[in-house]
């Protein structure tokens, strides 16, 4: 098979694939294809928003600790492959159409999901290349989700929870919090971030650890450094973390990522402080609050739920205190909370461009510009190049900032065509 007809094999299942109760299929599609998961070891990270961060933070540390690290993330941002990685390396075409043909020999008739199917691709190449550790992000939940087919992890990691995904998995945020504690193993550990502040969501937590005789580690002491700047620093063992990500969350996201470090350190990998504290001070992921540096300035964020959009509108909030406008390029889908987002964005923009036709369920962008223009001066766009360039224009005239922001498959848009 070549990368076409790979991808064709993919995109003939169905993105959420039928409607699951259990992991059956999963644990089936694993049998037919030799059980890989077995045969690794694993970190499992479930979480609202952070994921993406503190698996970054976890992998880079590792790698330079000199472990050959299997990195899993989802969805994908520039393209499809990069959500397969070894040492920060996607996979190979050749590998990825090898892998990907041996799975389609062997796969039988059930509706699996596209998801499914590529991560069978991705523990292969894992198994194939012999990673001494796998980071292994959730696609959707923690419970029901096709990652929880592996074996107890060395450690499971809960990142922050709120509301999202409510047709999935729950209209609250303690049905919610059930899902991601659903990721705790028999005998195994986990690390919560301190940025679950809600007791009901904790209180699920603690006895679903309980209940599976697993351990809960307190996050490591670390005094927050806050500056009022962009970066979230902080204090550990009297050395001072600067992370190279913005936002005030990535205080949070640091703090848990170094926390599991630490455990993993003590059950026998050879993590120093030094490379920890490397690992946060380099680590930057692409679409999450990613500032470029130009005249003018864009920062590209994928948030897309209420929560992670108020992460960055702290962010936007600090530029408007040194006086810089923000100009909003803004899309969303339609199985997001697209309203309470844009209630957040639009009052701290100087003017929002609505833009759609990034995505099959974007949202139209009258109803983006409907919404906002109660907020702001708002206008629809007919294209995302025609939004950046006017908003560009704007922002160069005005001491300004371009923000594009609202859905990962649009900050994927600008990355791959206008951000190159």
């Amino acid at each position: 098979m070549n990368f076409e007809e790979c991808m064709k094999f993919i995109n003939s299942y169905s993105k959420s694939g039928a409607k699951i109760t259990d992991l059956s299929r999963a644990d089936n599609l694993m049998k037919l294809i030799g059980n890989p998961e077995k045969k690794l070891k694993f970190v499992h990270i479930a979480g609202t928003n952070g994921k993406g961060s503190t698996l970054e933070y976890i992998s880079n540390a590792l790698i330079l600790s000199g472990y050959k690290t299997g990195q899993f993330t989802s969805p994908f941002v520039l393209h499809y492959t990069d959500r397969i990685r070894i040492n920060g390396k996607e996979i190979d075409e050749k590998s990825f159409c090898e892998i990907c043909e041996y799975v389609s020999e062997r796969v039988d008739d059930k509706p699996y999901s596209q998801f499914e199917i590529t991560m069978a691709i991705a523990l292969l190449w894992y198994e194939k290349q012999k990673c001494d550790i796998v980071v292994l992000e959730t696609g959707i939940g923690g419970l029901l989700d096709c990652t929880n087919i592996i074996p107890s992890p060395l450690l499971s990691v809960i990142t922050s929870i709120s509301i999202d995904h409510t047709a999935i998995l729950g209209e609250t945020v303690e049905e919610i919090a059930v899902h991601k504690a659903g990721i705790i193993k028999e005998n195994s550990a986990v690390v919560v971030s301190k940025d679950n502040t809600n007791e009901n969501v904790l209180e699920i937590i603690r006895k679903t650890t309980l209940k599976k005789s697993s351990e809960l580690i307190e996050a490591e002491p670390c005094k927050p450094a806050f500056d009022g700047g962009l970066v979230s620093q902080f204090i550990y063992k009297g050395q001072h973390y600067k992370p190279a990500m913005f936002g005030i969350h990535q205080y949070y996201n640091a703090q848990t990522a170094l926390t599991a470090c630490v455990y993993l350190r003590k059950h026998g990998f050879d993590i120093s402080d030094e490379n920890i504290k490397k690992s946060i001070e380099t680590t930057q992921v692409k679409a999450r609050v990613q500032y470029i540096d130009g005249n003018p300035p864009v920062i590209v964020d994928g948030g897309h739920n209420p929560s992670g959009i108020s992460m960055l509108s702290l962010v936007l909030m600090y530029l408007s205190t040194r006086n810089k406008k923000i100009y909003s390029v803004m899309g969303m889908v339609d199985s997001k909370d697209f309203t309470d987002c844009i209630k957040i964005i639009a009052p701290q923009s100087e003017k929002l461009f609505a833009v759609d036709g990034f995505a099959p369920n974007a949202v139209p962008t009258f109803d983006i510009e409907n919404l906002a223009g109660f907020y702001t001066e708002s206008e629809i766009s007919l294209s995302l190049t025609d939004a950046v360039e006017k908003a560009k224009a704007l922002a160069l005239e005005n001491n300004g900032i371009v923000v594009v922001c609202g859905s990962l498959y649009l900050a994927s848009e600008y990355l791959n065509s206008i951000g190159k």
